[in-house]
Parts: C-alpha cells; sequence; structure tokens
C-alpha cells in the first residue's frame, strides 16, 4: 500500500546517531575554543585595551559562565541538533527561534572564515611569506576551508577522531609557550604591565575594555557546540552540562595563563601590531622567547587549533542550517542525510561554501568584531529561552538567565557602530525571510 499523505506528515524525520560521550564532546568543545581565541583573539583584543586584555579575558570568562550553564540546562532539557534556534521555537515563539539560528549562522560562519584566515596567517608567517598580502592569505585560507568540509562530511565519529588529535596537539603548544615565556614574562612584566589603561587615554579605558571583553567572549562560545550537537551526545541530560563545564574552565584557565606569560614577556602593543598585519600574533612572540624552535612549535600548534575550530564550526552550522531546514526556515534540500545517516551533506557543503566567502575578506579584525556582535545577540535570545524553562526542567536559578541576558545586550553595542549597523540590518532581513518561507511553506502544503 503506498503511503498516505498523513502517513508522511506522521513520520518523523530520520535522526543522527548519538555517538558522542563526555569526552568526545568536551574535546569538541575545546576544539572550537582553543583556537581562533588565543591565537589571533587576544592579540586583536590586546591592540584595543593594552594589558588590560588580561582584565577582559575574567570578564568575558564570567559571562560565559552564566551563558555556559543555562545552554546546558536548555541542551539537557532538548537535546536536538540546532541549539537555541530549536529552544526558540520549544520555549518561546517561532520567530525568536528563527532569530537565534539566523543570528547563529550570521555570527559562526564569520568566526569559521576568521579560523580560516588565522590558520592561513599562522601557516604563511612560518613559511617565510610576511609580505604575501590578503589575496594569498584569503586564497590560502579558501583552500583550508574546502579540505575541512570534506573531512566533516564523513560523519561525526570520524570528525570526533581528527578534533582530538588537532585539541592535543594545540594545547601541548600553549603549555610550551606558556613554560618557556615565564622568565621573560618575570624579568620584563613590570614594564610591560604597567599601562594598563592601555594604548589609548585613561579615560578611554571603559570602552576599550568593554569592547574587548565582547570580541574575547566569542574565545568562549566553543562550548555551544555541544549543545548544537545535542543529537548526537550518549545521555544528554548526563553528558552535556558536565562536557561544557568542564570546556569552559579549562579554557578560560588556558587563556588567562597564556594571555599573563605573551602580554608580560612581549607587550600588548607587539601583540596587537602583528595581528593587524600578519594575524599570527603568538607565533611572532614566539620568536622573541628561548628556546630557538619555539615559534615553529607555537605556529604548528596555532595551525592545529585553527583547523580544529573551523572543523568544529562547520560541524555546529551544518546541523544549525539542518534543523531549520526540517522546519522550512531554509530549504528543504540542506536537511537531508547521507545514507548512513551521519552527516547532513547538503548543509555541511552550504556551509562551506558560505564561509569560504567570508574568508575572502582577509581581514581577521572585521570577521572577528561582526562575530562579536552577532554571538552576543545569539546568546541574549539563549538566556531569554532559558528564563522560559518549566521550573521541573531547570537546573539552576532564574537568576543565572537574567545575568546572562543583562550582559549579553549589554556588550554586544560595544563593537564599532558600522559592525552593530550590519548586524541589525542583517536581523531585519532574516525575519523578512522568515516571514516570507513560511509563506512559501503554507502555499506548498495547500
Amino acid at each position: 500500500m503506498a503511503p498516505t499523505d498523513q502517513d508522511s506528515r506522521n513520520r518523523k524525520p530520520p535522526a543522527l546517531r548519538r555517538d558522542l560521550g563526555v569526552f568526545g564532546a568536551a574535546m569538541m568543545g575545546l576544539g572550537s575554543i582553543v583556537g581562533t581565541g588565543v591565537f589571533v583573539s587576544i592579540g586583536v583584543a590586546a591592540g584595543i585595551a593594552g594589558p588590560a586584555v588580561i582584565l577582559a579575558i575574567l570578564i568575558a570568562a564570567g559571562v560565559a559562565t552564566l551563558n555556559a550553564l543555562n545552554s546546558a540546562q536548555l541542551a539537557a532539557s532538548h537535546p536536538v541538533s540546532g541549539g537555541t534556534y530549536e529552544y526558540g521555537y520549544k520555549y518561546l515563539r517561532p520567530w525568536l527561534g528563527f532569530s537565534a539560528g539566523w543570528m547563529f549562522l550570521c555570527a559562526k560562519t564569520a568566526s569559521a572564515a576568521t579560523a580560516a584566515l588565522g590558520f592561513a596567517g599562522y601557516l604563511l608567517t612560518l613559511l617565510g611569506f610576511v609580505d604575501g598580502g590578503r589575496l594569498l592569505l584569503a586564497g590560502v585560507a579558501v583552500l583550508t576551508v574546502a579540505v575541512l568540509t570534506a573531512i566533516v562530511s564523513s560523519g561525526i565519529r570520524q570528525s570526533s577522531r581528527v578534533n582530538i588529535a588537532v585539541v592535543s596537539v594545540t594545547l601541548l603548544s600553549l603549555l610550551a609557550l606558556v613554560i618557556c615565556g615565564l622568565p621573560a614574562a618575570v624579568r620584563h612584566g613590570g614594564e610591560n604591565l604597567r599601562n594598563f589603561h592601555g594604548t589609548g587615554a585613561a579615560d578611554a579605558f571603559w570602552p576599550a575594555l568593554l569592547h574587548a571583553t565582547a570580541l574575547m567572549f566569542v574565545a568562549y562560545t566553543g562550548y555551544g557546540r555541544i549543545a548544537t550537537l545535542g543529537e548526537e551526545v550518549r545521555d544528554p541530560r548526563r553528558t552535556i552540562p558536565r562536557a561544557i563545564i568542564i570546556t569552559l574552565w579549562a579554557s578560560a584557565l588556558l587563556y588567562a595563563a597564556v594571555a599573563i606569560v605573551s602580554v608580560s614577556a612581549v607587550g600588548a602593543d607587539t601583540l596587537g601590531s602583528v595581528t593587524r598585519e600578519q594575524a599570527a600574533p603568538l607565533e611572532v612572540a614566539a620568536r622573541q622567547l628561548p628556546p630557538q624552535g619555539l615559534h615553529v612549535l607555537v605556529a604548528i600548534g596555532a595551525m592545529t587549533a585553527m583547523l580544529g575550530v573551523l572543523l568544529n564550526l562547520i560541524l555546529g552550522l551544518s546541523r544549525v542550517l539542518l534543523a531549520m531546514g526540517r522546519r522550512g526556515d531554509m530549504p528543504a534540500g540542506v536537511a537531508r542525510l547521507n545514507a548512513t545517516e551521519t552527516t547532513p551533506y547538503v548543509a555541511v557543503g552550504v556551509v562551506g561554501v558560505i564561509v569560504a566567502g567570508i574568508a575572502l575578506i582577509g581581514d581577521v579584525r572585521t570577521t572577528w568584531s561582526f562575530s562579536a556582535f552577532t554571538v552576543l545577540i545569539y546568546y541574549a535570545l539563549t538566556n531569554l529561552t532559558a528564563l522560559a524553562l518549566p521550573t521541573d526542567e531547570r537546573l539552576y536559578g532564574r537568576w543565572l538567565a537574567w545575568g546572562g541576558l543583562a550582559a549579553c545586550a549589554f556588550l554586544a553595542f560595544w563593537v564599532q557602530w558600522q559592525i552593530w549597523a550590519l548586524g541589525l540590518v542583517l536581523f531585519a532581513a532574516g525575519l523578512m525571510w522568515h516571514v516570507l518561507a513560511r509563506r512559501i511553506t503554507r502555499h506548498a502544503r495547500q
């Protein structure tokens, strides 16, 4: 008997297999966090706030903790692919759920492009192409996106194995940088930390600090990848909160150690200027520290870190796009899974093309700043959704959600006004697309 229309409507869409435990999920989170944030954004933030970048890292960690706990209880309560896009639909309103998904796509495609550019910057600097220009930088970044997109297309299990290897090399290189940089940090720390008001006038300290905090907040938000992969995690109510908290605090300690040693040893001005010119601040800083080969190890660690971030971002973005395709907020084709139901191959391909296109900008400060604004709006919506959780599904108090909502809404508008203006325009464009997509879907069903 042929299936009826009612059967088609009642049939659940194919679901992804649950292959990740606590360790695999935490390593996915670390792979998303320990990358662009430590190897690029510390340099960007140091150029804005000077030595106060250290304070910005700590404040951003506090804000990220609020968001992490709220993300954890939402993901544990509703463990499906899509993150706040799905939570907003379930607990708030469809247009708010869509807005969260749309902001996530905007934010993380920009972050992924930054990671690709960061990888290209460290690779070209290591190979001696210091003056290669933006065209060469963008070309290598696009090629890198193509390779990582192919790996992600192979499925979550293979991606997890690659990620664990990548994260291990990265953590080793950062540990070496901290240990080798300690003597220089002790010798030069007094001088390099003296001007804690940064590169500008003292009365500009707070705007610079808040701007840097907004940028550094993005560096922590890789823990959200665990939530967006909720459909592929085993025992989600136990696994997701544990993996998120482990990921966040391990990365916060690492960020603080690297920032304190780097700024103390070589100075915030050096880190900031190098980031603007080469997108490889820690590699250049390591050249000034013994032993001689340290900069090579740091560059290799940076490259593996960027690859890990890029891999995890393509994973997370494709899962959100998958969820949006299932609901009709994006073309239905992006919800297609491969024959073994291990990856949404169309969504992965679409994400790869978009990230490669953004990478052609060739400017890490622009891509990272845009990511900062849009991701703060995304997490403001996450906290708003957490407020709507029923009491019996709540793991933590409502004050966490209120605190996270206020912090994200406040920090979002401390980036350059051109960036947040563009972000608001895209937010409005997304809502217009949502209305249009709903009408098209309703018409198709009639």
